[in-house]
């Protein structure tokens, strides 16, 4: 069957697999909550830049005000 369809036998395999998952008739991850994963890991990873930019940046201001207030 892989064979007229174009792919191999592990293919075909892997997508009965994810559409049993995806009708429930097997337990694991559906292939909306994978893209959910997806989105939210990636959403934490920008999140988290986001965080360490502005931790550099505050650490740069206050450095910056500290050295302003020693050459007064």
């Amino acid at each position: 069957m892989a064979a007229k369809i174009g792919c191999t036998a592990e293919t075909l395999r892997r997508w009965v697999r994810q559409a049993e998952h995806d009708a429930g008739k097997r337990p694991g991850t559906t292939t909306d909550e994978a893209h959910r994963i997806k989105q939210l890991e990636r959403e934490v990873r920008e999140l988290r830049q986001a965080n360490e930019i502005l931790r550099k940046a505050c650490a740069n201001f206050a450095q910056a005000e500290l050295d302003r207030r020693f050459k007064q």
